[in-house]
């Protein structure tokens, strides 16, 4: 499998269509925490592009999906794509398009529309450092039949990981962590899925003082 890596040039001549758009430009919100902190809802993508300029994005698989309809079959690209800053902030999304490059913008854009924080720290008993090495925790993601376990490793380990697994986390800024794996992982859009789900999950356990790094 391949993957893609690039920059977005959004946000050049980005006019704002949300209240939150306007307020970043207005200099009201400066920092991507500050939305989080708010419950805000991010709607449009130029919005991260502009509070997290050094984005990262990795295409973790693109499919030929076919639909049947009266006049034959239809076929179109299904692109996931994921989009990381490589600390602390991930985003995973989906696009389908007739063309591959149109699917993965899509699927970019999608990506940046489900940003979340991943709470990081040190949470191997082994190491102890205290650096937002790993994770401060176990954590485990579902999609559909495949569950992945994340565990935190001590500093120097590195990623023991399947390759989208490594991708995603290392967009994240987790560098050391074991996983394990069940059910369908062949299934890589479930697989990149339950792996997101988890990292989701250190994000739902962090509070608004754990943001304030």
């Amino acid at each position: 499998m391949r993957y893609a890596r690039g920059t977005s040039e959004r946000g050049e001549s980005w006019v704002p269509r949300t209240r939150i758009g306007k307020m970043i430009q207005e200099g009201r919100i400066t920092s991507i925490e500050e939305i989080f902190m708010e419950g805000l809802k991010i709607r449009e993508p130029e919005i991260v592009d502009t509070l997290l300029p050094d984005l990262h994005e990795e295409v973790i698989n693109i499919n030929l999906v076919q639909k049947q309809t009266d006049a034959g079959e239809k076929s179109r690209f299904k692109a996931i794509v994921a989009v990381g800053n490589r600390d602390g902030y991930i985003g995973l999304g989906g696009g389908k398009a007739n063309q591959v490059r149109t699917a993965i913008e899509k699927a970019a854009a999608n990506a940046r529309l489900n940003i979340t924080l991943v709470r990081r720290g040190c949470g191997s008993w082994e190491c102890g450092c205290g650096k937002p090495h790993s994770l401060p925790f176990q954590v485990e993601g579902k999609c559909g039949g495949v569950r992945v376990v994340m565990v935190p490793g001590p500093r120097g380990l590195g990623l023991v990981a399947g390759e989208v697994a490594k991708v995603i986390l290392s967009l994240a800024g987790v560098k050391d962590c074991w996983t394990k794996s069940f059910g369908a992982t062949r299934t890589i859009p479930s697989f990149a899925c339950a792996v997101f789900d988890g990292l989701k999950k250190s994000y739902s356990l962090v509070t608004p003082r754990d943001w304030v790094r």
